[in-house]
């Protein structure tokens, strides 16, 4: 392992973890786990997504959820916004960190996006500019770094190419997502070697989803080639779409305990985000996908 630097932990179950809820989830649950996990010490918390409501209605409040979130000091809130129209609706209830997301995929960004990943590009352009003229952050995610429900495998270089536009285009930090669950350790480790020749990896962030249970491994290959930002969602929000029935997001109670338990902090209070896993599932009635907090529940138990 290269030294044992802290890690910022980018929470991501109130928008990419709830969005494909098929339950109605009230503004008000949305605003009290956002807050309960900037409590809980996660560096930053998605707090929604400025896409169209018709193809993502989960996220049709987005706009009332952050005006109503009690910002804590030193905790980043950022947003989705794929367009000027979600940039603008963002920055006008006072986001000051927004995010895009592109594919290192071809089939994947048409099916997803209805696009082409070079007109993708070309769409992000205009949201990029107008926020480096507003002193507004933008974060890059790149889906399906290491495989695609369509495509299958997906070519390093492919990945490095279109993380290098979105780091040009002044992403400051780049997210790459094994989208379907499917990179082992060794993919992951050759993935960002192709990357870090055009990114450095101090830009770069990890999103690893759970499908075949490589993510925490996939976490460990990314920390010892130097990343140190890694997403991941409270209670396991977020399944797969592309694996019926698989898990999607890994759990952040499971990413906290394997890197704290390992002496890298995350700053991150494990009793409070266990309170928030409980809190979220409760409203959801459902049990966490964390193994974490399986585990402790069995124990009180």
């Amino acid at each position: 392992m290269s030294g044992s630097e802290a890690v910022r932990i980018v929470e991501v179950g109130p928008r990419d973890g709830l969005q494909n809820e098929k339950v109605a989830v009230s503004t008000e649950t949305k605003i009290a786990l956002i807050e309960k996990l900037a409590e809980a010490g996660c560096a930053a918390v998605e707090a929604g997504a400025f896409v169209s409501p018709k193809w993502v209605p989960q996220m049709a409040d987005s706009g009332d959820v952050f005006r109503g979130v009690r910002r804590k000091e030193g905790v980043a809130y950022p947003v989705l916004t794929p367009n000027m129209k979600g940039f603008e609706a963002a920055t006008a209830v006072g986001a000051t960190e927004v995010a895009i997301f592109g594919a290192a995929s071809e089939s994947f960004s048409q099916r997803n996006i209805n696009c082409s990943i070079a007109e993708s590009l070309e769409r992000f352009r205009p949201v990029a500019e107008a926020a480096a003229e507003r002193g507004v952050r933008v974060r890059g995610y790149l889906s399906c770094v290491l495989g695609c429900p369509y495509e299958g495998r997906i070519a390093p270089a492919a990945v490095a190419e279109v993380a290098r536009a979105l780091f040009e285009m002044g992403c400051y930090e780049i997210s790459l997502g094994d989208t379907i669950g499917v990179g082992t350790p060794r993919e992951t480790a050759a993935m960002l070697n192709a990357v870090a020749a055009h990114v450095p990896a101090a830009r770069l962030a990890g999103h690893f989803h759970d499908t075949y249970g490589q993510a925490l491994a996939n976490i460990w290959a990314a920390y010892d080639e130097g990343v140190r930002v890694f997403d991941s969602s409270v209670a396991g929000l977020g399944g797969c779409p592309y694996a019926k029935g698989a898990s999607g997001n890994v759990a952040t109670e499971d990413v906290v305990y394997s890197l704290e338990g390992s002496g890298v902090s995350t700053g991150v209070d494990m009793d409070r985000l266990i309170a928030a896993s409980r809190f979220i599932c409760a409203a959801l009635d459902r049990a966490p996908a964390s193994r974490v907090a399986a585990a402790l529940a069995a124990k009180a138990a």
